[in-house]
């Protein structure tokens, strides 16, 4: 199974950056893994937000598959333990699917689409995030749950 994490708009802060790398260059060690950028809607201050959601949700579905599974990072989805995640993901990974795919979305969140096409709902917290910071905490939580998986001493109880 191949892991996808889409995002929307670069990472402007380059200490974030420098987090997210690190945590997915270890990522790689595990699984495939890829990040897919959807660019930044142009001319944005021209659109609603209804209207942002719907062109940022165009942009990421065009990336995805019908028989790929999505799991969309939104603060109404499921809430999971550290350990829950990596169940999660074992889960995933003996499931037979080819790619799965986390969304983090932009400031604004997922168009309704978004929401229909989307196989799972993921909260990281009951905590706000910018959106940006969403990268680097879920890129250490998958990280974590990885090592969890192969039984290795990151994650301590």
């Amino acid at each position: 199974m191949k892991t996808n994490l889409v995002i929307v708009n670069r990472t402007d802060d380059g200490w974030l950056s420098a987090g997210v790398n690190e945590y997915l260059a270890r990522i790689g060690r595990y699984i495939p893994f890829s990040t897919t950028l959807i660019d930044d809607i142009k001319k944005a201050k021209s659109f609603s937000e209804s209207q942002i959601k719907e062109k940022e949700g165009d942009a990421i579905l065009k990336k995805i598959a019908v028989s790929d599974a999505v799991v969309l990072m939104d603060e109404r989805g499921t809430r999971f333990s550290s350990r829950g995640f990596a169940q999660f993901m074992e889960k995933q990974m003996g499931s037979g699917i080819k790619n799965l795919f986390f969304v983090i979305g932009g400031a604004y969140g997922f168009s309704d689409e978004m929401y229909r096409r989307a196989n799972y709902k993921i909260s990281l917290s009951d905590m706000t995030f910018p959106h940006q910071m969403v990268r680097l905490i879920f890129a250490e939580q998958l990280y974590r749950a990885l090592t969890i998986i192969n039984n290795e001493p990151y994650h301590h109880d």
